[in-house]
């Protein structure tokens, strides 16, 4: 699953992970801290894999972050040969009534962008011969995983 692969996630992101799993796809349970700028400020998020069910589902929680609260799900269905994929996201902010100005008017169409340009860029590496370099190196962490 491309989508769970940590260098693709970070060219979409604009962060890269620094600490738990940093390197190759995650899978249930592991965690990764990712690290960067956003907004012109220094950003840290945790997420865990709390689901995963290979090849169907998988989730991601904050643990610690900016967010008060962040979970964002991930579905995979086969359709005629392709693969469709619909993300749902959940997240909330901190600090009352301007939190929540904030997250509809700033964080809110930033994630969209970014989730457009991540599925997007999924779209390039998944349909030419891109892909076979992410998996490839991720093969074994699977197999060790299942």
């Amino acid at each position: 699953m491309l989508s769970t692969h940590l260098e693709l996630v970070g060219l979409t992101l604009g962060m890269r992970p620094v600490g738990g799993t940093t390197e190759g796809m995650v899978v249930g349970g592991d965690r990764v801290v990712w690290g960067g700028w956003k907004f012109g400020l220094p950003q840290m998020h945790e997420s865990l894999i709390t689901r995963y069910e290979r090849p169907d589902f998988f989730q991601d929680t904050m643990r610690r972050g900016r967010f008060k609260r962040f979970q964002h799900d991930h579905h995979f269905m086969e359709i005629d040969g392709h693969t469709l994929l619909t993300e749902k996201l959940r997240f909330s902010m901190p600090l009352g009534w301007p939190g929540k100005m904030v997250g509809r008017y700033v964080v809110l169409p930033h994630l969209s962008a970014a989730m457009r340009s991540r599925l997007e860029l999924l779209r390039r590496v998944a349909e030419g011969e891109e892909w076979r370099h992410y998996l490839a190196e991720a093969e074994s962490r699977l197999e060790q995983s299942a």
